[in-house]
């Protein structure tokens, strides 16, 4: 989708550049994804100044991206419905966040996988557009921001960075804005972003992570959702898919039996249709590990009525 030019950033609204610049690198590979990047921008710019002729001027635009976006995609449930939607956006968050994880655990550092993390953690921004964060990406996303902080900054200082989730403090992003100051300003939205990373420096961590739960990288996709080709002319038998590992099913399920009478609430119901869109957004992603545990997540509580 060509998304049509924006007026220059206002500098009051700088804190949802990195969101918007992320719409616009998504914009051709994943459209559902940018278009909730800058739904969390403009509500988040309605929040920050919506009165001030510059940000207001601005804001409207970005409205008009917005519904441009809404009626070409009006037929895709990820657009029209939000707890698919929520899921779309939330897979994509994961892939990334563990390809970066898989790719720190090895000990391959690189600006790539910096960016990933990074890039993780706006899309865990973008989540707040469905509601609250859950506890776990709350943690997902402290720690891709401050793995993707203290890499960075290893690496800037010729120093070699420690694998995995380790007790660190939180690092700066000051002298990565600095570096960045060229390429992460917000340009039309008709202009082709660069492919080098960029960073802020709002709400880093200064935590402990060393006892945080972070999945397990051997989960991670073999490319990076930031850089995978596309439309290259390589015919599809020369790629071979990367190695998953399947979860076991969970053989309690082959002889559940219900506890009599299970009465199922509303809210069990809404659960179990959000694991059922969790498994059919993973399996778009042909990530089969995460679809089998959502469809057994489902399964179980719509037999036993508990999770």
């Amino acid at each position: 989708m060509a998304a049509a030019a924006l007026p220059a950033l206002p500098p009051q609204l700088k804190s949802i550049q990195h969101h918007l610049r992320t719409a616009q690198e998504l914009d051709k590979r994943e459209p559902v994804v940018a278009y909730y990047c800058r739904l969390y921008a403009m509500q988040t710019g309605m929040k920050i100044d919506s009165k001030t002729p510059e940000c207001r001027k601005f804001l409207s635009k970005l409205m008009d991206q917005l519904e441009a976006m809404k009626k070409q995609f009006g037929d895709n449930e990820a657009i029209t419905q939000e707890i698919v939607g929520s899921a779309h956006v939330e897979n994509y968050a994961l892939k990334m966040f563990l390809y970066a994880d898989n790719e720190d655990r090895a000990g391959q550092f690189h600006k790539n996988m910096i960016k990933s993390f990074y890039t993780a953690s706006l899309l865990i921004d973008v989540l707040t557009v469905f509601g609250e964060l859950s506890e776990e990406n709350v943690q997902h996303r402290k720690y891709a921001r401050w793995k993707a902080a203290y890499i960075h900054n290893c690496l800037k200082n010729g120093e070699t960075p420690q694998p995995g989730p380790i007790g660190m403090e939180g690092e700066s992003f000051a002298d990565v804005e600095k570096e960045e100051a060229g390429s992460s300003s917000l340009h039309s939205g008709t202009t082709q972003p660069t492919s080098s990373s960029t960073y802020e420096a709002n709400n880093i961590p200064t935590s402990n992570y060393s006892g945080i739960h972070i999945p397990p990288g051997a989960h991670a996709p073999a490319n990076t959702p930031a850089e995978v080709p596309h439309n290259t002319g390589v015919t599809s038998n020369t790629i071979q898919p990367a190695p998953q590992n399947i979860p076991l099913v969970d053989p309690s399920l082959y002889s559940a039996q219900s506890a009599g009478e299970v009465r199922l609430t509303p809210e069990d119901f809404a659960r179990a249709q959000k694991y059922c869109k969790y498994a059919g957004s993973a399996l778009q992603y042909e990530d089969v590990s995460t679809a089998v545990q959502n469809l057994q997540k489902a399964l179980k509580l719509l037999i036993t009525g508990r999770e």
